[in-house]
């Protein structure tokens, strides 16, 4: 039997997001997929899928308006949902993790679900609704699944880590030669982005995504990164939000080291003109202008092996002569 989709009268997308279907032709036929593919709940095998988790991908907004991206790990199942409505998180957030200040009751929070190793993820967007001695719940706004398109494939491990060992947190306002060095070999980041106004109604809230690319994807000269957008599932939840909040957090994960960098800043999406042809393979391009962030030395309590790049990476990059 079909696992019902949306089931309100109201479109599972906002304004900004069918601003931009409408803008590539496409807003007729999303509103039936999104009908169809999003919903309101935790289907059963969405909820085995994030019980198996040992990381999850967080988005959330501090007080300034800012969007963050961040992760949570954990040993397998300390994901939970005690109803198809509700998220319970069994983990505190990282030493230095912007989370620790913007997980509060009330919050509007995302969630990506990702399984590098299988290429699997499943998104979900909901509020806060408790903090628990041992972490938080969740209540579910929507959950949908996304394409496997761009993932690099890769297992992960638990070495000894030793989590009352000091780490290295360095506040950012402008990027430093390590940072933009770490930004140019990285094939992997995360993004968060957020529309919280009311009148969007249930489709209000914050996302947090996927972006890969060969090494070197993202272009970075000074504060400011590019971004090339390839071809997607076309729901445009991180586009639609900074169309009408161009405002970005990313998440950049040192696979090697365990270092995490956190970022944020003014988000622009470059839809025409020449500039997109320096990239191969990209649509449009995501530029960010980078106000603040974090670096975190040895965060990431995971080892990881090697990637196994994406088939979809192909016909892609590199950047030629970018601006």
């Amino acid at each position: 039997m079909a696992i019902p989709g949306w089931q309100r009268s109201e479109s599972p997308f906002h304004p900004g997001e069918r601003a931009i279907q409408a803008k590539m032709g496409r807003l007729e036929r999303m509103d039936t997929l999104g009908r169809r593919m999003i919903r309101d709940f935790l289907p059963d095998q969405h909820r085995q899928f994030y019980a198996q988790l040992s990381y999850l991908l967080v988005g959330s907004v501090d007080g300034g308006g800012n969007p963050w991206a961040s992760i949570l790990v954990g040993a397998p199942g300390f994901i939970a949902s005690p109803d198809d409505r509700t998220l319970a998180i069994a983990a505190h957030p990282l030493v230095g993790d912007p989370l620790n200040d913007t997980l509060t009751v009330g919050a509007d929070i995302g969630f990506l679900g990702i399984e590098l190793h299988t290429r699997r993820r499943n998104r979900i967007n909901g509020v806060v609704q408790a903090l628990r001695a041992d972490g938080f719940a969740v209540q579910v706004g929507q959950t949908f699944g996304n394409c496997p398109q761009y993932i690099q494939a890769r297992r992960f491990d638990w070495p000894s880590f030793d989590p009352t060992k000091a780490r290295s947190v360095q506040a950012l306002t402008t990027l430093g030669k390590a940072e933009r060095d770490a930004i140019a070999v990285a094939d992997t980041l995360f993004i968060a982005t957020a529309y919280l106004d009311d009148a969007a109604g249930a489709a209000k809230g914050v996302d947090v995504s996927h972006r890969g690319g060969n090494p070197g994807f993202v272009n970075v000269e000074g504060d400011t990164l590019t971004i090339p957008d390839f071809a997607g599932n076309c729901h445009f939840n991180t586009f639609g939000n900074i169309e009408l909040n161009p405002r970005a957090g990313l998440l950049l994960v040192d696979f090697d080291r365990g270092d995490l960098l956190y970022l944020t800043g003014h988000a622009e999406v470059i839809w025409d003109g020449p500039e997109i042809a320096t990239y191969l393979g990209a649509e449009r391009l995501l530029r960010l202008q980078v106000t603040q962030g974090w670096r975190v030395e040895g965060s990431l309590p995971l080892s990881w092996t090697p990637p196994e790049y994406s088939p979809f990476l192909a016909n892609t990059g590199p950047w030629q002569n970018p601006q």
